[in-house]
């Protein structure tokens, strides 16, 4: 039996639709569980609806939670991040609240480390230029200098072995790519699985690899991971393809890098601004691909992070186990 909506504890979302909304094919899941309160209805009638509200729904870095958001719902239990990275959560601040976080894991996994694997065989293969050439006006026959190089059996080094990073070695070994990963903690089990060996320093995993993959979490520690010095140490036939977050890699360097031949070619899927200035050198660059951070956006991703958030959601106000919590540090 479906409970009355008042009856339903209250999830408040940024918007439905939008640019940054929920997207509204998944209205009718989230409305089976909660009463969905938007940002505009709660602020118009905050007195009322703040003693409904016990959970929140981050959809696409919205709503924006600071101390006045938490101080305003005193019922407010958990908030679920749909995707992986909580970067644009402070989770000390959160967790001083009493309000657990959540994140979606299991859910973007596959669809992230496709889009890696995307960037790298679209990079080698200079897929995007040869599009335009394709079916340029201007283009009278196909010269055939026009090469690039092979994924299969070139040394991929990730950085970052976490659920996603594996999946992208997993998709690695189907290449025949030898794999180099660094991690915080060497993972054995994992390692044998693909056959990939561990590399304590960073520095030696940048010096062999032909693409360099970077499927870190966005941290002080990560910020800037990658800046002239790591840059200078890689191959300059070497790809540098980012799926993580875009202040992961300092993209002053990267422009240099990219302009001067210390690197072949960058991929990213994500920058620091999003989107980046329409001004800005990297997008003026030819040897680099961008696309608009788009790891996760695939019908079946969206849908299992929205289950899994429901999951993590539900979990937390009825006291079971929560499948994905996120403890502060």
């Amino acid at each position: 039996m479906i409970m009355a909506e008042q009856e339903r504890p209250g999830l408040l979302i940024f918007e439905i639709g939008g640019v940054c909304g929920v997207l509204e094919g998944h209205v009718e899941l989230l409305k089976k569980h909660f009463h969905l309160i938007t940002m505009k209805e709660f602020l118009e009638n905050k007195k009322k609806l703040s003693e409904k509200i016990k959970s929140t729904l981050i959809y696409e870095c919205r709503p924006v939670v600071d101390r006045e958001l938490l101080q305003s719902l005193p019922h407010l239990k958990v908030i679920a991040n749909s995707g992986v990275g909580v970067d644009h959560l402070d989770l000390k601040l959160i967790s001083s609240f009493g309000v657990k976080v959540t994140n979606t894991p299991h859910a973007v996994s596959d669809s992230t480390a496709d889009i890696g694997m995307a960037l790298m065989l679209a990079s080698a293969r200079k897929l995007v230029e040869g599009c335009q050439i394709a079916v340029s006006p201007q283009t009278e026959y196909f010269a055939v200098n026009w090469l690039g190089v092979e994924v299969t059996r070139a040394t991929l080094g990730i950085i970052g072995m976490g659920s996603i990073g594996y999946k992208v070695a997993m998709r690695a070994k189907a290449f025949e790519m030898k794999i180099l990963y660094h991690n915080r903690n060497q993972r054995k089990e994992e390692e044998q699985a693909v056959g990939a060996r561990f590399c304590e320093k960073m520095d030696d995993l940048l010096q062999q690899s032909d693409f360099v993959m970077l499927v870190v979490n966005l941290t002080p520690q990560t910020h800037k991971l990658i800046g002239k010095r790591e840059l200078e140490l890689m191959k300059p036939t070497a790809t540098l393809i980012n799926i993580s977050r875009g202040a992961v890699v300092d993209h002053d360097a990267l422009v240099e890098a990219l302009q001067n031949g210390i690197i072949k070619a960058a991929a990213l899927d994500v920058t620091y601004p999003e989107p980046l200035p329409r001004d800005h050198p990297l997008l003026k660059l030819k040897n680099i691909i961008i696309t608009p951070h788009i790891g996760t956006a695939t019908v079946q991703a969206t849908q299992m992070m929205v289950e899994e958030a429901v999951a993590n959601t539900l979990a937390v106000l009825n006291g079971l186990p929560i499948p994905s919590e996120v403890i502060p540090k």
